[in-house]
């Protein structure tokens, strides 16, 4: 007997353990259903404001991080905007050197035009005056030629006859 009694009570212990576990799981059950009717809305709402401030810090990590990323995109644009306003105003510099080089060069051609222009026309007038000697002195030329070979002969020209002076001796004078 005595070696059956504390297999007994060992069974009766376990079985008691088993059935307190068995009792406690059912008594949460009904107690957390009881104690979900019975809960404050507030500590609903406190664990709702709980997990919308996890979101919001997390989403402002991310603003942070994009914020950084952009300022640092800004400060490039903004010094690549500043080398090209550099580089446009030197080219508007160049621009008007170049205008001012263009205007001075047109001026310089119209005025090598018009004294082009001048000389051309000098020249035309030499050229005419030039024409106008030669054919001269080539009548002349011939006239002496004519008179020399005696082809010319003014002495014996109709109506002359009568006169003091030879017709040769007027027409010198009149030359």
């Amino acid at each position: 007997m005595f070696m059956e009694a504390p297999e007994t009570l060992l069974y009766a212990t376990v079985a008691a353990f088993v059935l307190g576990w068995l009792v406690a799981k059912i008594g949460s059950y009904f107690g957390n259903k009881v104690a979900a009717k019975n809960r404050d809305p507030r500590d609903d709402r406190i664990r709702s404001l709980e997990a919308e401030l996890r979101v919001a810090k997390s989403d402002a990590e991310k603003n942070k991080d994009e914020l950084a990323n952009r300022g640092k995109d800004l400060t490039d644009s903004n010094k690549s905007i500043a080398e090209r306003d550099a580089t446009i105003e030197k080219l508007h510099v160049e621009v008007e050197r170049l205008r001012k080089d263009l205007k001075e060069s047109v001026k310089k051609t119209r005025e090598l035009r018009a004294e082009l222009s001048d000389r051309a026309t000098e020249n035309l007038r030499s050229e005419v005056k030039l024409r106008e000697v030669e054919t001269e002195l080539s009548v002349a030329q011939a006239s002496t030629d004519m008179i020399a070979t005696g082809v010319l002969d003014y002495s014996v020209a109709p109506g002359e006859e009568d006169s003091d002076k030879p017709r040769a001796q007027v027409a010198k004078g009149r030359n």
